[in-house]
């Protein structure tokens, strides 16, 4: 009877039940909740601090643009910089002078503001815009065209194009370019991560086992491949076990803390917060609701979740078996550089190609990726949401299947060599006697 099992299990109670386990998938969701939640909640806290401005103008023409309000107070004079300046040394009324040299509306004016401390980028926008807008006014009154103002804005438009797509039935569904891009990114980015941690887990604890010489017991009565085996699988449970609880996690605080932090913001906050222009109306949490909903309506989840996992599996089992026998071959974590760095560079290069095949997924650089064993785990999540013929999805996985079993096949004969060796620097050259080693 394999044993197999044994091992799976041993592997999957010994790190799910580790401290260290339980506290970063605790956290990982908070932090991940924090990350989103806390811009958009110090976006809401509005600064009261009075802002003081001595203004300088030269022209005497733009005392009717700058006007005081609860925020800022403008006081004109023509007093030199230096004696304003000394006159307000060690107090902290004044928030800076505003220095115009002459009339905007030439090229040779110039707008200085003057401060003891670093100028906020609020103050200098808030400053810019009323100046532009008066200037802007000034200019179209010079033209003499009557109710030449309203025509402009008249002729503004926001043309706003949603992207609907038909699907198999021929049936539309609303969608978006940019939330299919949201949606390949992350699921990329976490299959990069998981790679890379789970596959340097199995690593680690080979090494560990190996060096403890505690694997000398264990493969007298288990077969060495079937402790590789068990090992990768096992970790891969795990990483499976916590990705589902960290999007469970995720997904529930960031309902609720998500909702309450929008109901307690009132209108004038979300119209800061979504960028909008003064005078569009701003659409309610229904509305928007009901728009995200309908986009992500579009997507066959089911097929995302379903793929997401086949290729999540298929490419860590892939990349896990070379890195235990990266882990059987060596003596120790510092000797694993020069067997470890040539698994990390497809991984690697998988991350960056998927960023480009956002932008073109259906591009060359996409399609190969995706269809190479090493690059698609990764470069495939970002096209699905974009939709992938069905034929690609199957030559793409099947490749990866055969590969996974390539990989596997001669990981296990290094392996199996390579966990009892000990006293001696592995090579490259001795890496191949192994894999071509026969035994009678």
């Amino acid at each position: 009877m394999s044993k197999i099992g044994l091992i799976i299990e041993r592997e999957y109670k010994t790190r799910v039940l580790k401290k260290s386990f339980i506290l970063l998938t605790l956290l990982t969701p908070i932090l991940l909740v924090a990350v989103m939640l806390v811009p958009l909640w110090l976006s809401t806290i509005k600064d009261d601090t009075e802002q003081h401005i001595v203004v300088i103008d030269k022209s005497g023409l733009y005392e009717a643009a700058l006007q005081n309000n609860e925020t800022y107070t403008f006081d004109f004079t023509n007093r030199p910089i230096d004696t304003i300046r000394n006159s307000q040394q060690g107090k902290n009324e004044l928030t800076g002078i505003l220095y115009i040299s002459g009339n905007l509306a030439t090229d040779t004016a110039q707008v200085i503001l003057y401060s003891d401390k670093q100028a906020k980028v609020e103050t200098v926008d808030y400053l810019s815009g009323l100046l532009n807008k008066y200037v802007e006014d000034q200019k179209i009154a010079s033209y003499n065209i009557p109710n030449l103002r309203e025509m402009m804005e008249n002729a503004r438009t926001d043309i706003n194009i949603t992207t609907v797509k038909w699907d198999e039935d021929g049936k539309e569904k609303e969608s978006s370019a940019e939330l299919a891009l949201i949606i390949g990114m992350i699921s990329a980015l976490v299959i990069y991560m998981f790679i890379l941690i789970y596959g340097g887990q199995v690593m680690s604890g080979v090494i560990q086992e190996k060096t403890n010489r505690i694997v000398e017991v264990i493969v007298s009565s288990v077969k060495p491949f079937e402790l590789m085996m068990g090992k990768i699988i096992g970790i891969a449970l795990v990483g499976l076990t916590q990705m589902l609880l960290w999007v469970l996690l995720t997904v529930g605080l960031s309902s609720i803390l998500g909702g309450n932090l929008l109901a307690t913001s009132d209108m004038n906050d979300l119209q800061t917060i979504s960028g909008m222009q003064a005078g569009q109306p701003v659409p309610s949490g229904d509305n928007i609701a009901a728009e995200i909903y309908g986009m992500l309506s579009g997507y066959d989840f089911v097929q995302l979740l379903v793929m997401f996992i086949l290729y999540f599996l298929g490419g860590y089992l892939l990349y896990a078996s070379l890195f235990a026998a990266v882990g059987s071959a060596v003596e120790s974590e510092t000797d694993t550089n020069q067997f470890s760095l040539p698994l990390s560079i497809p991984i690697i290069f998988a991350l960056y190609a998927a960023i480009y095949s956002a932008q073109n997924p259906d591009g060359p650089l996409a399609f190969w990726c995706s269809l190479i064993p090493f690059t698609s785990p990764i470069v495939m999540l970002v096209r699905i949401p974009f939709g992938v013929p069905a034929w690609q999805l199957i030559l793409s996985f099947a490749i990866l299947v055969l590969s996974f079993a390539g990989t596997t096949w001669m990981a296990g004969k290094i392996y199996r060599t390579g966990i009892l060796m000990y006293g001696k620097k592995s090579s490259w050259k001795e890496l191949w006697k192994w894999l071509t080693y026969r035994t009678r």
